[in-house]
């Protein structure tokens, strides 16, 4: 029951995670060293001069009597912070952060870079792991049955991991945390080995890596086998859905803004042809009064031109339907309807009219 509730449930993000892991990959930003540069304590640890504190172990013990006592390295927690330290504060006050001067001189000593790679290796026997050559990559151990079992069920040691994973980038070693990260998330996505891991190692594995591109890969490949894929809160979006969503939004804007300025530009034709279309009117009355007979003549030049533009018509009837209809009523005056493509209903109704109506003024201003 408590196995499909965790299921079905929905991840959240974190922001204590984002946050933290921000200021890790940036170097931590606005950040002062507050110890003096002669304090090296994680150097000299790692040169065996000094032990941990509070237990007072030097490094060769850890290495040499420790590894393969899982019960010792399971519940004691003052050591990890002395085998992998970093520039922040862990839960052991007596261990030192790491200051930029002593990761710079740590990286120049060998030994130290020897003891640290064998606590890598230590700790990832503890886990399951071992380590396979030299550029990082890593697989499964003789005893990963157990050893993935047990950390599926040991949920602090998650913390660990990312403590290493730090650790790892501060003195050198980016390069490793890839291959590790890779292996975790399909152990835990693909072979379902070790379930539990997958929200730590995508809220928190996966964000110490501080190549962007590196990240991407680890995310696409966590998002391809995430079940269910509906859940899956972490990364970029999907490519489909990115690019369907900008065609669509694409073309509105120069459509819409297209369509305003072709009804500006109608509205404006339309103050202009109703202004022309009264002083026409008033022009037709007074040469009616002069000239009794130029009326008919100019009754028949609409039906003539009428007839030129059915005979026109057929083939643009698509760009007539496709037209705006605010452009046909735009048509005030006899000499307008030449150029005109208006359907032949409208056209034989303008004809009706004028027959009707002898005053070509009147029509016009009817219209």
């Amino acid at each position: 029951g408590g196995e499909s509730t965790e299921a079905t449930a929905k991840p959240k993000r974190s922001f204590y995670a984002a946050r933290d892991l921000y200021k890790y990959r940036h170097q931590y930003p606005n950040f002062k060293d507050i110890r003096y540069q002669n304090d090296l304590s994680n150097l000299r640890f790692y040169k065996n001069k000094i032990p941990f504190k509070p237990d007072g172990v030097y490094i060769e013990e850890v290495l040499n009597k420790w590894k393969g006592d899982y019960e010792k390295l399971e519940h004691n927690h003052t050591y990890i912070q002395w085998l992998f330290p970093l520039r922040e504060q862990g839960l052991n006050f007596y261990a030192k952060e790491l200051t930029t001067y002593e990761i710079e001189e740590f990286k120049k000593t060998k030994e130290a870079i020897k003891r640290f790679l064998l606590a890598y290796k230590m700790m990832l026997e503890f886990f399951g792991i071992k380590l396979v050559d030299k550029t990082g990559n890593v697989a499964r151990a003789v005893n990963w049955q157990e050893r993935f079992q047990h950390l599926n069920e040991s949920q602090h040691n998650y913390l660990r991991i990312t403590r290493i994973l730090k650790s790892l980038g501060e003195l050198g070693y980016e390069s490793f945390k890839s291959p590790l990260v890779k292996f975790i998330l399909h152990e835990a996505l693909v072979e379902n080995t070790i379930p539990n891991i997958k929200q730590s190692a995508l809220e928190y594995f996966v964000y110490t890596i501080r190549d962007r591109r590196e990240r991407r890969k680890l995310l696409r490949f966590a998002q391809k086998h995430y079940t269910p894929s509906e859940n899956f809160i972490w990364g970029p979006p999907r490519k489909e859905q990115s690019e369907g969503s900008k065609a669509q939004k694409m073309p509105a804007p120069p459509t819409s803004g297209h369509i305003s300025q072709t009804s500006m530009h109608k509205k404006s034709k339309d103050s202009k042809n109703s202004s022309s279309a009264v002083h026409l009117s008033s022009k037709t009355a007074e040469e009616k009064k002069a000239a009794p007979g130029g009326a008919g003549e100019e009754t028949d030049k609409p039906s003539a031109d009428q007839s030129s533009s059915e005979a026109i018509k057929p083939g643009n009837t698509e760009d007539a339907e496709g037209s705006n209809s605010g452009a046909e009523k735009t048509v005030t005056n006899p000499t307008e309807r030449k150029e005109s493509a208006a359907p032949p209903e409208k056209e034989e109704e303008g004809e009706n009219h004028n027959k009707d109506c002898e005053d070509p003024g009147t029509a016009g201003s009817h219209d």
